[in-house]
């Protein structure tokens, strides 16, 4: 276990503590290997099958994702609209919506330029991002399992693909609160903006325009590749889907949108050390797990969310998976009830928006935000708003769903 533990506090920390040496990913190579290799060894000798099964996994995994986001990365959305708290709750329901189809990842690094962009003549737009991250970058990737990574894992795993779609009322009760909040406060901000700063926004209007629409017919292919191909074909036809996206797509519009392969090239590395150390603790857990007195849905929600808060949820969500599978309960859906699949499933991907560590888009969302001059919360900071907003939306989650 000692490996796991350590790989995800590596990941937790590093970023905060050590952040100028954690940048380079040849730093992350070393994490992982170091962290890995004893695991490689130890399961070469006693049991090869279980690092074959992991392979396989994180080749289907990193396909995907890199597949969504080469393809999201081609498509270009610009223009600035007049930047009324009716234009951007609707940015934010259409990242909400676009998220369970082309992923967290995909939307945000789709949406958050133009929204940026149609703020820009705004004094008051931290908030704005801020709840960016909470529904584009999380709690919108809820429907399938393209939305997020755990989802992805849970279907690798066994979970149907068309299961996750049990999840809409979850994903529309947080989405409508979310919304409703945001508007509210927006429209509070707005009001106290300088007139000079709405005069000048309502002067430099834009109308949006989509570049690189082509990618959206290779975004539909993955989706119907992943809804009906089993692997290999399954990667095959992502990567394939990939490569013609790289191939066709003009390079201005990759080259605008700040496209490059180092958020992928980390997140592969990353996710090598993560599925080679877990192999383990989930092993353990699957056999073990009905000994930690974890047996309620509540439970699952809370705690598969709140280690999403501070780790990364993919690992987090098989951890519980795997807890749920050793208690011998009915199996409704790969050996799990199907209430504590849903609580798990909702706690990890919707409380990965509790810190910008919590998932992958969050530290992007932020330093994009930044880099076009909006002075952002820090770490604890950004909790304050998580505190205000999503905890008591997820007492009412708790509540209404898993009591």
């Amino acid at each position: 276990m000692l490996p796991f533990v350590a790989m995800l506090l590596v990941i937790a920390i590093c970023p905060l503590c050590a952040p100028h040496w954690w940048e380079p990913n040849r730093h992350k190579v070393i994490a992982s290997a170091v962290l890995g290799l004893p695991v490689v060894g130890f399961y070469a000798l006693r049991r090869p099958a279980a690092l074959v099964h992991a392979a396989e996994d994180y080749v289907s995994f990193i396909v995907l994702l890199a597949g969504l986001f080469v393809i999201s990365g081609g498509i270009l959305l610009r223009g600035d609209l007049v930047a009324t708290p009716a234009t951007n709750t609707a940015f934010l329901a259409l990242g909400g919506v676009l998220a369970s189809f082309v992923g967290t990842t995909g939307a945000s690094m789709l949406l958050v330029r133009a929204l940026l962009q149609t703020n820009s003549e705004r004094i008051r737009v931290k908030h704005t991002v801020v709840f960016f991250i909470f529904i584009v970058s999380n709690v919108g990737g809820m429907l399938t399992p393209l939305g997020d990574p755990p989802l992805f894992l849970g279907y690798l795993a066994g979970v149907p693909f068309v299961w996750t779609f049990r999840l809409l009322p979850h994903w529309g009760l947080m989405l409508a609160v979310l919304l409703g909040t945001f508007f509210a406060y927006d429209s509070v901000m707005f009001a106290r903006e300088p007139l000079a700063a709405i005069l000048r926004d309502r002067a430099r209007r834009e109308p949006l325009r989509v570049h690189g629409g082509l990618n959206g017919a290779w975004l539909a292919g993955v989706v119907l590749a992943v809804a009906f191909l089993r692997a290999p074909w399954r990667e095959l036809a992502i990567a394939a889907l990939a490569a013609v996206s790289l191939r066709l797509t003009p390079s201005r519009i990759r080259r605008d949108n700040g496209f490059s392969a180092g958020p992928m090239v980390e997140v592969a590395v990353l996710f090598a050390g993560i599925f080679l150390t877990m192999i383990p603790a989930l092993e353990l857990l699957r056999a073990r797990g009905s000994e930690l007195g974890v047996r309620e849905a509540w439970q699952f929600f809370w705690g598969s969310g709140l280690l999403s808060s501070f780790l990364d949820n993919a690992p987090t969500y098989l951890t519980f998976l795997a807890l749920a599978q050793g208690l011998r309960l009915a199996g409704d859906v790969v050996g799990v009830p199907a209430a504590i699949l849903t609580a798990l499933s909702v706690g990890s991907v919707a409380m990965g928006a509790n810190t910008y560590i919590g998932n992958a888009p969050n530290f992007m969302v932020k330093a994009i935000a930044e880099q076009a001059g909006v002075k952002m919360p820090g770490f604890f900071g950004y909790m304050v708003y998580t505190g205000a907003v999503l905890l008591p939306l997820f007492v009412v989650v708790t509540l209404v769903f898993f009591r």
